[in-house]
C-alpha cells in the first residue's frame, strides 16, 4: 500500500495543498517552521485518527479557520490492487468526522491498522527520557496495528483499570470517614481486567521475542557493530498469578488510592552495553537507539503483514532524523532506507546533501518538494 495523493485543508499551517506523491521516496526540504511536519503529521493522521503533535483537535485547525480536512487516496496492495479513500474532516466544538470511502466509522478503533505507519521524530527521545508510560505507548502502538483484538483488549482494560481506581479512591475517602467498606465490586473489576490483562501480557512477551533480533541486526547495521544494545520486556506477570496479586494487595492499594498490580506497570527496559540507556549513552547514540527501534518496526510489520498477507509495508516517516550523528551513521542509514526493506517513505531536512545522498543511494522512483511557510511544491533536487 502507498499513498498516491493527500489533500490537505487549513491544516495546522497548510492552508491548501494537493500532493502527487511517489510510490518509493518523498523529500520535503525547507527551514526549520515551514511546515514539513506538518505534512507528515497530515499523513499520520490518516493512519491513527489522531495528530502525533497535538492530541487536542481544534488546536490543528489553522488559525483563523472554522473547518480543516485531511484526505488521502491509497494505492492498495496484493492481489486486490485498487484505491482506498480516507477523509478526515474537523470542525472547531464539534467531533471530528472520519471516513472510508463514503462511510463514517462507528469506532475509530475500527480503522487502526487498516493503513500502517511508523514515524521517526525528535519526540521519540521521550523512550528513552520520560516515565514507563512511554514504553508502553511504544509496544502497544506496534501490536495494535497489526492485532485488532488486542486493540480492543487493550481499551477494555484502560476502562476497567480507570473504573476500579475511581472505586479505590472513593473507598478510601469513605473510610477516612469512618464508613464500611465493601470490597464486592473491587472483586468484580478484578474478574474481568485478569483475563485481558494476561491476554496483553501474552501478546507483549511474544512480540519483544520476535522484535529484539531485528532491532539488534539494524542497530549493529548503523553502528557497525562498535556497541551492544539491549531490550528486555520486565512485567509483574513474569512471577505472579495476577488474579492472587489483586486479593493479597488489595488493602495497600486502598491505603494508595490506586491499583498497584498489572500489566499498565510493564516496563521496556533499554540497556547499552548492560547499562541503562538514559545513564550512560550519548545523544548520538541515543538517536541511533531510537532510529533502529523505529525501522525494526517498520520491518516487523512488514513481515507480520506478509504472513498475513494483508496491508503490506508500512509507510515511514522520517522527520529530521540526520540531526546528532555522525557521517558514518548518516551514510549507513541512508543506505538502509533506501533498501528494499521498506515501503513509501516520506522524508524531512533541511540539509539537501542528506537528501541529495539518499536518492543517489536508490534507483527507486523519488519525488522531492520545496516548504516554506505552509506552501508546499514539487522541486528539483540535483542527483550526481
Amino acid at each position: 500500500m502507498y499513498l498516491r495523493e493527500l489533500n490537505i485543508l487549513n491544516f495546522r499551517n497548510i492552508e491548501s495543498a494537493t500532493l502527487n506523491f511517489s510510490p518509493n521516496i518523498n523529500c520535503l526540504v525547507g527551514h526549520n517552521g515551514m511546515g514539513k511536519t506538518n505534512v507528515l503529521d497530515a499523513v499520520y493522521y490518516l493512519s491513527f485518527c489522531k495528530s502525533s503533535i497535538c492530541n487536542i483537535d481544534s488546536q490543528n485547525i489553522r488559525h483563523d479557520a472554522e473547518m480543516a480536512m485531511v484526505q488521502g487516496e491509497y494505492v492498495l496492495a496484493g492481489e486486490d490492487e485498487g484505491t482506498e479513500i480516507i477523509s478526515c474532516g474537523l470542525r472547531r466544538g464539534m467531533k471530528k468526522q472520519f471516513r472510508r470511502g463514503k462511510k463514517d466509522y462507528k469506532r475509530l478503533i475500527e480503522h487502526i491498522g487498516l493503513i500502517p505507519l511508523v514515524m521517526v521524530s525528535p519526540k521519540d527521545s521521550e523512550l528513552v527520557l520520560d516515565g514507563s508510560d512511554e514504553r508502553r505507548r511504544f509496544m502497544d502502538g506496534v501490536i495494535s496495528q497489526q492485532n485488532r483484538m488486542y486493540l480492543e483488549h487493550l481499551t477494555d482494560y484502560n476502562a476497567l483499570l480507570k473504573q476500579r481506581n475511581q472505586l479505590l479512591k472513593q473507598m478510601q475517602d469513605e473510610a477516612e470517614h469512618g464508613g464500611a467498606t465493601d470490597e464486592t465490586m473491587l472483586e468484580v473489576y478484578e474478574q474481568q481486567m485478569t483475563p485481558l490483562a494476561e491476554y496483553i501480557y501474552e501478546q507483549r512477551e511474544a512480540f519483544i521475542g520476535a522484535f529484539v533480533p531485528v532491532f539488534q541486526e539494524i542497530y549493529n547495521f548503523i553502528a557497525e557493530r562498535q556497541e551492544t544494545v539491549g531490550l528486555a520486556y520486565c512485567s509483574q506477570l513474569h512471577d505472579r498469578n495476577l488474579a492472587e496479586a489483586y486479593v493479597n494487595t488489595r488493602q495497600r492499594d486502598l491505603i494508595l488510592g490506586w491499583t498497584s498490580q498489572g500489566i499498565h506497570k510493564d516496563e521496556l527496559e533499554m540497556t547499552l552495553g548492560g547499562y541503562p540507556m538514559k545513564q550512560v549513552a550519548s545523544q548520538g547514540q541515543q538517536k541511533t537507539y531510537l532510529i533502529s527501534l523505529k525501522l525494526a518496526q517498520a520491518v516487523w510489520l512488514s513481515r507480520q503483514n506478509e504472513q498475513t498477507q494483508s496491508a503490506g509495508k508500512p509507510l515511514l516517516l522520517l522527520d529530521d532524523i540526520f540531526d546528532k550523528l555522525d557521517s558514518s551513521r548518516v551514510s549507513r542509514i541512508i543506505e538502509l532506507v533506501g533498501s528494499d526493506q521498506f515501503g513509501q517513505i516520506f522524508i524531512t531536512d533541511t540539509d539537501r546533501q542528506h537528501l541529495t545522498e539518499l536518492l543517489s543511494a536508490t534507483n527507486n522512483d523519488s519525488r522531492v518538494f520545496h516548504v516554506e511557510n505552509g506552501r508546499i511544491e514539487v522541486a528539483d533536487l540535483q542527483v550526481d
